[in-house]
């Protein structure tokens, strides 16, 4: 199930990530023993709803029929005008579920229908083979590889820039 992001997902968010930090740490810059904390979690929690009311950020958990967080879903305004970027992580027991792929799946249409948006991007490091596997099942096309620094300690220096058809 996709649900909006909010702050009384603090503890499940924390439970999450500190244990998925060994499997987050090589791609996410962020996944840090602080971000496993409840008042990182809950701050986070808190700003995600002042973000979605800006209309800068929409942040979803998705979980698991029986209630467990399986990861997070987000669309950030953050590559220009007219785009959206699609982020997405998921708890390291249920890697490989399917779940991020659905989460996406439902995400996408709804985004596009936002009347400033005209395509939804997927960023991920070109070794990130499970991340890009995902724009790929979903029909998002290669756009381009950028150089850049990398931000996490397995990202090689090339991204990969993901777009819908």
């Amino acid at each position: 199930m996709l649900r909006r992001a909010q702050e009384n997902d603090a503890a499940a968010v924390t439970e999450a990530v500190e244990a998925s930090l060994d499997y987050l740490r090589p791609w996410m810059p962020w996944a840090t023993a602080s971000a496993a904390t409840l008042a990182v979690q809950r701050e986070r929690c808190r700003r995600v709803e002042e973000l979605w009311a800006k209309g800068t950020d929409y942040i979803y958990h998705t979980w698991l029929p029986d209630g467990p967080l399986a990861g997070c879903v987000g669309a950030h305004r953050r590559i220009g005008p007219g785009g959206i970027e699609i982020g997405y992580w998921t708890h390291a027991t249920h890697a490989g579920s399917g779940y991020a792929t659905a989460a996406v799946r439902v995400l996408t249409p709804h985004l596009l229908r936002l009347p400033d948006v005209d395509r939804v991007e997927i960023h991920c490091d070109e070794l990130n083979v499970r991340s890009a596997a995902i724009p790929q099942r979903l029909g998002y096309r290669l756009d381009r590889i950028e150089d850049r620094d990398p931000q996490a300690p397995a990202e090689s220096r090339r991204l990969m820039i993901w777009m819908t058809p």
